[in-house]
C-alpha cells in the first residue's frame, strides 16, 4: 500500500502523504501522523518511513492479540483466511471461466492462445493471491474481539437496564378448555 503512494526513488515532493495516511486508515483502521513525522524528521527517508509504518502496525497487531489471547487469535485468523479464500478463489474461478470463453479471440491478433492463456492465467492467479493477502490483512487489522469477561459484563448490565415490569417470569403451560 505505501509503495502506492510513496514511490520507489522518487522525491519527497511527489510523494501522496494524505492519500496515504487516507489509505492506510480506510484499508487498516491504522491512524498515523506521518505528515508530523516528516515534518519534524529530516532524516525520515521511503524506506525508514516504510519501516515506522509496518513497526506501527505490528506493535497494534501485537497489543490486540495479548488483549483477545494467542489462542483466540490463531482461531480468528484461521478463520478470516478459510473465508477469504474460498470468496476469492469462487471470483478467480469465474474469471478462468471467462478467460477460457474468450481465449480463442487472441489467435485473431495472431498471438499463440494457448500461451495467452497459459500468461493471463497466471497473471490472474498472482493478482488473486495479492488482492487475498491485502483483504486478509485488511479484515484482521479491523475486527474487534471482546473477551469474554467484557462480553459478560456488557450482559449484565444489559440485563440490569431492563425495567422489573418488562421481565417476565417463566409460568408453566398454559391449558385452554
Amino acid at each position: 500500500v505505501v509503495s502506492c503512494y510513496i514511490s520507489p526513488k522518487s522525491l519527497e515532493e511527489q510523494w501522496d502523504i494524505e492519500g496515504l495516511e487516507a489509505q492506510l486508515e480506510h484499508d487498516f483502521a491504522l491512524s498515523l501522523p506521518i505528515h508530523e513525522w516528516l515534518e519534524n524528521e529530516s532524516n525520515l527517508y521511503e524506506e525508514t518511513l516504510h519501516e515506522r509504518i509496518f513497526d506501527a502496525f505490528i506493535k497494534r497487531y501485537l497489543a490486540r492479540e495479548q488483549d483477545a489471547g494467542s489462542e483466540v487469535m490463531r482461531q480468528v485468523e484461521k478463520s478470516i483466511m478459510l473465508q477469504s479464500l474460498d470468496m476469492h478463489w469462487r471470483d478467480h474461478l469465474a474469471m478462468m471461466d471467462h478467460l477460457r470463453q474468450g481465449i480463442h479471440l487472441r489467435g485473431y491478433a495472431q498471438k499463440n492462445p494457448k500461451q495467452e492463456y497459459k500468461r493471463e492465467a497466471f497473471e490472474l492467479f498472482s493478482s488473486m493471491l495479492d488482492a487475498l493477502k491485502h483483504h486478509v490483512v485488511a479484515v484482521l487489522s479491523r475486527v474487534e474481539i471482546q473477551a469474554q469477561s467484557d462480553i459478560d459484563v456488557l450482559e449484565a448490565q444489559r440485563r440490569d437496564s431492563v425495567p422489573d415490569h418488562v421481565q417476565l417470569e417463566h409460568v408453566g403451560p398454559t391449558t385452554f378448555t
